[in-house]
């Protein structure tokens, strides 16, 4: 996936463009009709599907693009599994509920990568799920849900690219699955963790380490899931937790790490991050090109990230580590009132 990071500059920049600019869609054609969805009733086993494209795609073009797709849900719902799949030159796909919506936008737009997430839950856009896999299923732990209004409007964000020498048509399905309400006792939330610490040497083998602290606004969740995260360099990537000073707890270690199918490592029973700790995690890339690599956007630059699902939900989070700030490491989860002055930078740069 990638939400480029530029150079951190004097003060704070981690990046490309996460949220200043308009949500995607709403600068566009705004529906496709001005009618209302036809609404459908959702008992509990229920599924629901929503597509991006198809799109044909010209050689050699990159780009982020979104949708804006009604559910057409008659009821609010509980959607305990979430099953996404992509076609060949999809490089990741992010799923949104979006609160903000008012009418569908079925044209893939050009958009901003990650819209929503570092304001929160205010921001009306907030990610359920990201995939980089062809074929990817989310099932939530048992009384763990996400909550679909009736008639819910979804954000599709489609980041792809066409390496091949002639167009192809690109296509991405997200499906939505239910369960009984009564059994609900918990909200699912998503975190998206990392650093833009990322400079390699041409041909160059190097491992990027960081220990990223966790606020505590998050002490009571609990994590069940995280997926690794890097572009074409990157040859493995481990996830651990505890107190700074540790010892840590493995979370994330798989045999061998697909940069382009990446593992998603469940926790059976879910894990808490203990009070002042946090994630200490590490990437290693093997730079086969002839160039310098950093921190960025395109599939062409790197990236040292993993994505967390957790609950009970306190909104989602995006947190980052960098020592681009005078040399010791600093840690920033945002939304955060008390650094708003520092997220503002963050989110003109994930």
């Amino acid at each position: 996936m990638s939400l480029g990071i530029r150079p951190i500059a004097a003060a704070v920049a981690l990046g490309s463009s996460l949220l200043l600019a308009t949500a995607c869609g709403n600068d566009s054609p705004a529906s496709t009709t001005d009618a209302p969805p036809t609404a459908v009733d959702a008992p509990p086993g229920s599924t629901f599907k929503v597509t991006w494209g198809p799109l044909s795609v010209p050689a050699g073009l990159e780009d982020t693009r979104c949708v804006t797709v009604n559910v057409k849900n008659a009821e609010a719902i509980k959607v305990h599994t979430i099953t996404n799949k992509l076609t060949n030159g999809s490089h990741h796909l992010i799923v949104y509920r979006d609160n903000g919506a008012t009418a569908e936008n079925l044209t893939p737009t050009p958009c901003q990568p990650f819209a929503g997430t570092l304001k929160g839950a205010a921001s009306g856009v907030t990610p359920i799920m990201v995939t980089q896999k062809k074929d990817d299923s989310l099932a939530l732990p048992d009384g763990v849900a996400y909550t679909f209004k009736a008639n819910q409007f979804m954000r599709l964000e489609m980041h792809f690219i066409n390496t091949t020498d002639a167009a192809i048509d690109i296509t991405a399905t997200s499906e939505f699955v239910t369960m009984p309400a009564a059994d609900v006792k918990n909200e699912a939330d998503f975190l998206f963790m990392g650093t833009p610490d990322i400079n390699l040497a041409p041909g160059a083998t190097e491992t990027v380490r960081r220990f990223l602290s966790m606020p505590s606004v998050l002490s009571q969740a609990n994590i069940f899931a995280i997926t690794g995260h890097t572009h074409k360099y990157g040859t493995d990537m481990q996830v651990s937790y505890g107190p700074q000073a540790g010892p840590m707890m493995p979370a994330y270690k798989p045999a061998i790490f697909n940069w382009d199918e990446p593992e998603t490592a469940f926790a059976t029973p879910a894990f808490k991050i203990p009070a002042g700790g946090g994630f200490d995690f590490e990437c290693t890339y093997n730079n086969t090109g002839s160039t310098r690599v950093k921190f960025g956007e395109s599939a062409n630059d790197e990236m040292c990230f993993f994505w967390a699902y957790y609950y009970p939900s306190v909104g989602p989070r995006v947190c980052a580590v960098t020592t681009q700030l005078g040399g010791n490491p600093f840690s920033l989860c945002c939304p955060d009132p008390s650094q708003q002055a520092l997220c503002e930078r963050l989110l003109g740069s994930l």
